[in-house]
């Protein structure tokens, strides 16, 4: 069996430009930016003969993925692809406090204290286990051979470690912006980067 596998991240909301932690309980929609770089991925990548489209449950990756929709390809929204939870931070302005909180949190990570989580939210090591309940569905469809799949930062780097054998806490070792892609391959029950962290649909665009 081989998939491909298409990995963004999906558009930029207003959140994102004022850096207001957003996570998996905060369900913003994109900005008028984030609507823009959406079209800029069509337009780049609409040719793909996409099987299906998975997403998350919230609908910043909804609308970011709205354009292939008008093309008849189905979509479905799996709870394994939304966001790391980041419990009392979510809806909260970027301060020096939390900065502060943030960067502890993260630097344990690095450090391999992978089942750590901000208070009320999700450890990475959490996050991995319904991350692989989406890929062992999404894998046991043999139908679907070309896949679109639209979710978010720090759940895309999280994702991309566990997929390619990597430790999932060289996770920010994966760059992330807005709509970037990575295309995987799937084959012999291995995944492989096929195509890295590509932009090039957003040349041209403000505020990438």
């Amino acid at each position: 069996m081989k998939k491909t596998f298409y990995f963004i991240r999906h558009g930029q909301t207003d959140l994102n430009l004022k850096g207001i932690v957003q996570g998996r309980g905060v369900d913003s929609p994109l900005n008028d930016n984030g609507l823009k770089q959406a079209q800029a991925f069509y337009d780049s990548y609409k040719n793909v003969p996409f099987d299906k489209i998975y997403t998350s449950t919230l609908i910043r990756t909804h609308q970011t993925v709205a354009p292939f929709l008008k093309n008849g390809v189905p979509m479905e929204q799996l709870i394994g692809l939304d966001e790391i939870s980041w419990g009392i931070y979510e809806g909260q302005e970027q301060t020096a406090d939390i900065l502060s909180g943030f960067e502890k949190v993260v630097n344990s990570w690095r450090n391999n204290d992978l089942d750590l989580a901000i208070e009320n939210g999700e450890s990475p090591n959490a996050l991995v286990y319904r991350q692989k309940e989406a890929i062992d569905y999404m894998l046991q469809q043999p139908e679907e051979e070309t896949i679109l799949v639209c979710m978010h930062g720090r759940a895309l780097r999280i994702m991309l470690c566990h997929l390619t054998d990597v430790p999932v806490c060289k996770m920010d070792d994966f760059p992330h912006t807005n709509t970037a892609l990575y295309k995987l391959e799937f084959a012999d029950n291995n995944f492989s980067i096929v195509d890295y962290y590509n932009t090039k649909h957003l040349e041209g665009l403000l505020n990438e």
